[in-house]
C-alpha cells in the first residue's frame, strides 16, 4: 500500500531590496504555490497553498514519479508561452477541477520545483538551504517536474540577475540566506522577494454591470483588502485587462454571490458606487498597478487573474 507523505505548510517570503553576502537567488515564477508530495512507489499527491488537494486538477504533473525516492517538494505549478516562460494568464485556463484531453494539451503545466523539504524518510527543515538546494538539484527528475537554476552572490550579483529578468520578461526574484531554516507558513526576511512590477491581491467586493460593447456582462470590479485589524478596506477599481471569456467566467461566478449590501468597512465613494452589484468577498484576483494614492488607492490597475491559491483572508494591505 503506498504511503504519499503528509503535506507541509510554504515558507513565505518578504518584500524587500535584495540582500548580498552569504545569499542565494532565484528566479520568482509567475504561477500558484503548490507542495507536491512523492511516495516511493510513484503515487503523487499536490496541496496548494490553502491546503486542498489539487491533484485531480494537475495530473499533467501528477503522472511522473522520482526514479523511486520519497520526497515533498516545494514549488510551482506554471504553465509556458510558446516562449517558454511562464504565464499567469495562460495558468487562468487550467482552473477546471477534471480537465480534458484537449485542455492538457493546449495548456500543459509544469512543477517548479524550487526546495526539498523531506527526502526518503529524511525531514530537511532545519537543515540549511544551501544544503537543502544541494539535495534538491541531485534528484532525477523529469517530464513535467522542473527543477529551475539557483544562483549565489559568489556567482552573479543580484543586479545582474534582475537585468536577465528584464531582458526576458519574468516577474522578478527571490533571495534566500544560504544558511536558513525552513519555516512552514511563516513569513521571515530571511527569504526576501523583489518584483519588477506591482501586483497587490485583491478580494472582490462588486461590480458595476457594463456598457456598450460589454453591455450584459461586467464592467468593473470594485476591490478590497484587510487592514491590521481585519476590517475589509475599499482599495479601488480595475476595468481593464479582461478577455471576454474572462468575463463571462467572472459574471457566471459573481452572480450567486449577490448581496444587497457593500461588504467593505470603508466608504466606497460615490460615483464609484453608482449601480453596483455587490457580493459576498469570496474570490480572490490579482492586480498589476503602478503605485498607491495617499489615500489608499490602487492607481492603474489592470487585471491579471483570479487566484485560486489564495483565501480573502491571505489577503492585506501592505
Amino acid at each position: 500500500m503506498s504511503t504519499v507523505p503528509d503535506a507541509i505548510a510554504p515558507m513565505l517570503a518578504t518584500d524587500g531590496d535584495l540582500p548580498t553576502g552569504g545569499w542565494g537567488y532565484e528566479y520568482k515564477w509567475d504561477g500558484y504555490r503548490c507542495c507536491l508530495r512523492v511516495a516511493r512507489d510513484g503515487e503523487t499527491r499536490l496541496t496548494s497553498r490553502r491546503g486542498l488537494d489539487i491533484t485531480a486538477t494537475y495530473p499533467d504533473v501528477t503522472a511522473e514519479a522520482l526514479s523511486g525516492r520519497e520526497a515533498v517538494l516545494d514549488g510551482e505549478i506554471v504553465v509556458l508561452d510558446d516562449q517558454g516562460r511562464p504565464s499567469f494568464p495562460l495558468l487562468q485556463t487550467r482552473h477546471l477541477r477534471t480537465p480534458d484531453a484537449s485542455l492538457l494539451e493546449r495548456s500543459p503545466v509544469h512543477f517548479f520545483a524550487f526546495d526539498v523539504l523531506l527526502l526518503d524518510g529524511d525531514l530537511l527543515l532545519d537543515e540549511p538551504y544551501s544544503a537543502r538546494r544541494e539535495l534538491l538539484t541531485s534528484l532525477e527528475a523529469g517530464g513535467r517536474i522542473v527543477i529551475p537554476p539557483g544562483y549565489t552572490d559568489d556567482d552573479i550579483s543580484p543586479d545582474q540577475l534582475l537585468e536577465v529578468v528584464r531582458q526576458h520578461g519574468l516577474e522578478g526574484l527571490i533571495a534566500k540566506k544560504l544558511d536558513s531554516r525552513y519555516h512552514p507558513g511563516k513569513r521571515t526576511r530571511q527569504w526576501i522577494k523583489r518584483a519588477l512590477w506591482h501586483t497587490q491581491e485583491v478580494v472582490i467586493g462588486g461590480w458595476r454591470p457594463g456598457e456598450g460593447r460589454r453591455s450584459g456582462t461586467l464592467g468593473a470590479l470594485l476591490l478590497g483588502a484587510h487592514d491590521e485589524a481585519g476590517d475589509l478596506r475599499y482599495v479601488g477599481d480595475v476595468g481593464t485587462g479582461f478577455s471576454d471569456k474572462v468575463l463571462d467566467d467572472l459574471h457566471a461566478r459573481l452572480t450567486p454571490l449577490e448581496r444587497k449590501t457593500p461588504p467593505f468597512a470603508s466608504e466606497v465613494p460615490r460615483d464609484r458606487a453608482r449601480r453596483v452589484r455587490w457580493v459576498t468577498p469570496d474570490l480572490v484576483g490579482e492586480v498589476v498597478h503602478r503605485n498607491w494614492t495617499p489615500d489608499g488607492r490602487l492607481r492603474h490597475t489592470t487585471w491579471r487573474g483570479l487566484r485560486a491559491d489564495k483565501t480573502p483572508e491571505d489577503v492585506v494591505l501592505p
